[in-house]
């Protein structure tokens, strides 16, 4: 380790990827209670979020967000992709009383767009004297991580490429300003956010999100990396949904250069919710609507992106029935949680499927379906298993880990298997399928954008969440959620 003169102490509490998991921020904001109560003499204290932090265009849930960003103290934030399930206006509405900065050095944002003077590139934090250089970016694959709505259409992202040459002309204004000490809150995944602390000098930490990883401690090759000169670089990731936050410590030398680091990163089960937070929640979102009983639940998937998933296998059965089609499409990314034993309500429901995308019926043919299955079938061998495989209703397949579709066939509504040939399946036979705009407008790449062309029978104005809750108040008896093998993943 390089010896140090004078050193700079700096503490920085950090979260990503927490989709507006309401449980979860309560117990976050008592950990950064804890964190600000800590005493840690002569230490420049910062936080941190890398985005995500809200989810779905609901906009109670999204108050909450932003509530609790403030409530925590975080000086700024990346945007993550979900950020833009919003409108531009929602999203410059929602964050017009934030006292957090929002970053996004590779976004592009016309002068009339309400976002315009909201984003900026980058900024200088200042503690105890210490200046350090501040940069976010949002994921270069934007897009293609949002429905068709206005983010889409009003939101210009540089590749990745162009990105990272955005980062190092930023990484040399600070340097000629004398800032030797530069943290990148990054929304573009661990993959990336390696490129970045190898390729681009004078970067000390980067604040990675979007891949949902769990990295703890500092690990040598892992997340402990060096730049082209050997100074080293840490990047921290504190997995999704809350689950985890952090605090890295770390020791620059006069140089800027980090000696000495240190990241702790806490289960926040561990930690009771705040209680005003929680509160200030509950009087947000009102009281949630009881429906039914669940009877009988099994655990939530290892990996919710391929793992097979009876409660996402029941939210697409709700779709299927309640919009009368021959099938129904779920993205497994787009189901967040899991249901349990007991009585469910309205909110329960939503911290399921919390997305708030438009349910949607369209026609599709055997080859666009089989297809679509091709596609998501390949998350198997994709960096954090993304995008996802898909979870239907009305049909039955079986996958390899090596990505590929094995066997094929349509349920109808009477239970009857029918075979589809997987190398051969027909473009002319088409079925409705239920859905919702992000699959039919090409997310994740599943299937052509249907939405933008007019290909498509109707739209709704509610998701997957309200389908569900209407589905299960017709039940009359206590609800069984077991997997049926519709999904089989083979060796």
């Amino acid at each position: 380790m390089i010896n140090s003169i004078n050193p700079c102490n700096t503490s920085i509490f950090y979260y990503n990827d927490i989709h507006c998991r309401l449980g979860n921020m309560a117990r976050v904001k008592t950990m950064s209670d804890f964190f600000d109560l800590s005493e840690q003499e002569n230490t420049d204290k910062l936080k941190f979020a890398s985005g995500d932090i809200m989810l779905g265009a609901d906009d109670k849930y999204n108050v909450c967000a932003n509530m609790f960003m403030n409530a925590t103290g975080i000086s700024s934030s990346a945007l993550g992709n979900h950020e833009f399930d919003s409108s531009p206006d929602e999203l410059a509405r929602l964050t017009q009383n934030a006292k957090f900065k929002v970053l996004g050095i590779n976004l592009h944002v016309a002068k009339d767009n309400p976002l315009y003077n909201r984003i900026e590139k980058s900024y200088i934090e200042e503690k105890n004297g210490h200046k350090y250089g501040i940069i976010g970016l949002a994921p270069p694959d934007l897009h293609e991580r949002i429905r068709a709505n206005k983010s889409r259409e009003q939101i210009a992202v540089d590749d990745f490429e162009k990105t990272i040459q955005d980062i190092k002309a930023e990484v040399e204004k600070f340097k000629s300003q004398d800032i030797n000490k530069i943290i990148v809150l990054s929304h573009s995944g661990l993959a990336k956010d390696r490129r970045i602390a190898e390729e681009i000098e004078g970067i000390d930490i980067i604040m990675s999100a979007h891949t949902h990883e769990l990295i703890k401690d500092i690990k040598e090759g892992e997340n402990l990396l060096y730049s082209q000169s050997g100074e080293p670089v840490i990047i921290t990731q504190a997995g999704k949904d809350g689950e985890q936050a952090g605090v890295l410590n770390v020791e620059f030398n006069s140089d800027g250069v980090i000696t000495k680091a240190q990241n702790n990163v806490m289960e926040t089960k561990d930690f009771r919710r705040n209680i005003p937070l929680r509160a200030a929640f509950e009087q947000i979102l009102g009281p949630a609507e009881k429906l039914g009983v669940i009877k009988s639940a099994p655990p939530a998937p290892a990996d919710r992106l391929v793992d097979p998933n009876p409660h996402a296998y029941f939210i697409a059965d709700a779709m299927r029935k309640e919009l009368g089609t021959d099938m129904a499409l779920v993205n497994a990314g787009n189901v967040r949680g899991y249901f349990e034993a007991g009585t469910i309500d309205s909110r329960q429901v939503f911290e399921v499927v919390p997305l708030k995308n438009n349910a949607v019926t369209l026609k599709l043919t055997e080859k666009e379906i089989t297809d679509a299955l091709k596609s998501g079938a390949k998350s198997f061998l994709n960096p954090g298993h993304k995008p996802s495989v898909i979870m239907p209703s009305g049909l039955k397949y079986t996958v390899s880990k090596q990505g590929e579709i094995k066997e094929l066939y349509f349920i109808d509504k009477q239970g009857k298997e029918v075979p589809i040939d997987v190398n051969n399946p027909n473009p002319n036979k088409t079925y409705t399928v239920a859905a919702d705009d992000f699959f039919a407008s090409g997310g994740d790449g599943l299937i052509p954008d249907k939405m933008t062309a007019g290909q498509y029978d109707k739209l709704f104005d509610y998701d997957k969440d309200k389908i569900t809750c209407d589905y299960i108040k017709k039940f009359t008896e206590p609800i069984e959620i077991k997997d049926d093998g519709r999904i089989t993943v083979a060796g």
